[in-house]
């Protein structure tokens, strides 16, 4: 994907309700996009609803959506897509991605559970995603998930990832932070796994920080600060995949806002350091897959 191409340039931030304040003063300069969950944001008026329009008319924005639950056996809830669809022309919101995973069934399950590495798992996710491209006539961005469990596992999760993107034909959230946890729960090498994903596919990125529970079980909290292992994988998604736009997610235990922004920034100098290089068109996995120089 071209830099034209990216719906947001550059490094961004997820905006919370407990930073509505904290973050009113920062410029364009600072941070280049936001990121809200939509569903956290349909019909909210009074105070916060106006607030959020005033960070919607000086920032762009993206959305991250909690809800869509798309790998459930319940059927698809259009619904909350009218909903999210309405909020999208009414913000000029600039791309919609969601989880490569499933929320609810009879009721929502407040948890984001793996869906089985499965053929049939595959078919039936994609044809979702279409279903839902179909409705909102845009293409969304799947994202990679953390996970703690692999229930009725027949295929790789780096198969099962690459095989619903490419037969949903639609774009790709790249999760560095998740490639990381899953890599020391599940056991396996984070770079070579980095390596065979659709790069050619990412829109945008997301880095975060974690829990260590124990040393070999990490929890996605987005609660604490970026680790180095995790930035020196992002580097290598830049250096593998060109610099694409990134946003830290941070949900709560908020550090002051001068902090926070550190990250930021931290993301812009591993962007303006990589920006001079262009990966060279290689094959990257088992399957042949070539990864284009942008």
């Amino acid at each position: 994907m071209s830099k034209s191409q990216f719906p947001v340039l550059g490094a961004g931030v997820g905006l919370r309700r407990a930073l509505m304040g904290p973050l009113s003063s920062v410029s364009t300069e600072q941070v280049d996009f936001m990121e809200v969950a939509p569903e956290n944001w349909i019909n909210v008026g009074g105070r916060f609803g106006k607030q959020f329009r005033e960070y919607t008319e000086r920032f762009p924005f993206i959305c991250h959506g909690l809800s869509l639950s798309i790998g459930s056996p319940a059927p698809l809830d259009f619904e909350l897509l009218g909903q999210i669809k309405q909020f999208i022309h009414e913000h000029q919101i600039r791309c919609y991605s969601e989880h490569l995973s499933y929320c609810s069934d009879t009721a929502h399950l407040y948890d984001l559970m793996p869906i089985p590495f499965t053929e049939e798992a595959v078919r039936y996710t994609a044809d979702r995603i279409r279903q839902v491209q179909d409705f909102l006539g845009q293409r969304i961005a799947m994202e990679n998930v953390s996970y703690y469990g692999a229930p009725q596992q027949e295929m790789a999760e780096i198969d099962f990832i690459n095989s619903v993107i490419e037969q949903a034909d639609c774009d790709f959230l790249l999760d560095v932070n998740n490639i990381y946890v899953n890599s020391i729960n599940h056991g396996y090498d984070a770079e070579q796994f980095l390596r065979g994903l659709p790069g050619d596919r990412v829109v945008y990125a997301h880095v975060a920080g974690h829990y260590q529970e124990a040393e070999d079980l990490l929890v996605d909290t987005h609660g604490a600060d970026v680790i180095d292992p995790v930035w020196a994988l992002l580097g290598k998604a830049y250096e593998l995949f060109g610099v694409m736009p990134t946003l830290l997610e941070r949900d709560f235990n908020f550090p002051p806002v001068n902090e926070l922004l550190d990250e930021v920034a931290q993301v812009k100098v591993l962007q303006a350091g990589y920006a001079q290089a262009s990966p060279t068109i290689e094959d990257q996995s088992e399957a042949g897959r070539i990864q284009y120089a942008r």
